[in-house]
């Protein structure tokens, strides 16, 4: 990268987490169905989750701290998420399904087989908004990790005209964050039957944004 975008990129990143921090700071936040997930984190039990693209602005924030790995997309607009989280200690890998992968596959394999965390956006980057993708079923069948649905909503909701309805919070707004039950998928799946189990689990994540929604209305 050139000097002077790399002097450009960092600002992003530092302005992006001052901002951000100072954004949802401001806010009430209430968590619901944290339990299920801690209970496998006390197991060791490693753990997928998955965020809709257009449900994802407050993970750099929510997720802080904790090492999780997010697949964050090689785009220029995957770069701006990238810079941040990198500043909240996440261990991001650049890749996505319309980019080569194979290469970010493998650490998602090898950290989630010890037990760690990875943050995967089933319908990104390019949508269709909420059609789920494979990968996450695959990734989870590849090391026995549990699928845990993830979201949040607010009180006073601005919905982006963007591609994947992109949602995003106002300052001094409540915001409920929402996990969903752990989901295990069985290793031996495949063809139909796998296809029926991707469904099954996209109408649960989209369920999920909708009983987020509804917290405050």
């Amino acid at each position: 990268m050139p000097f002077l975008d790399k002097i450009r990129w960092n600002m992003v990143g530092i302005l992006g987490k001052i901002i951000l921090f100072l954004w949802a700071k401001s806010t009430r936040m209430k968590i619901l169905g944290e339990e299920s997930y801690q209970k496998l984190r006390e197991q060791g039990k490693p753990v997928i989750f998955l965020v809709w693209h257009g449900r994802i602005f407050i993970v750099p924030y929510f997720f802080r701290r904790r090492k999780i790995m997010p697949l964050v997309s090689p785009s220029e607009d995957g770069e701006i998420p990238a810079q941040i989280m990198s500043r909240w200690g996440y261990r991001i890998v650049r890749g996505s399904s319309s980019h080569v992968i194979r290469k970010a596959w493998n650490v998602m394999i090898k950290e989630l087989q010890r037990g760690g965390e990875v943050i995967i956006v089933p319908d990104g980057p390019r949508g269709p908004n909420r059609e789920m993708k494979l990968g996450g079923l695959k990734l989870a069948q590849e090391t026995g990790a549990y699928l845990v649905p993830f979201t949040f909503s607010t009180s006073r909701k601005k919905f982006l005209r963007s591609w994947d309805s992109f949602l995003l919070f106002y300052p001094f707004s409540r915001v409920v964050a929402v996990y969903g039950q752990p989901i295990a998928i069985e290793s031996d799946l495949k063809g139909d039957a796998l296809e029926t189990e991707r469904q099954r689990i996209e109408k649960l994540l989209v369920q999920l944004d909708e009983k987020a929604d509804k917290y405050h209305s």
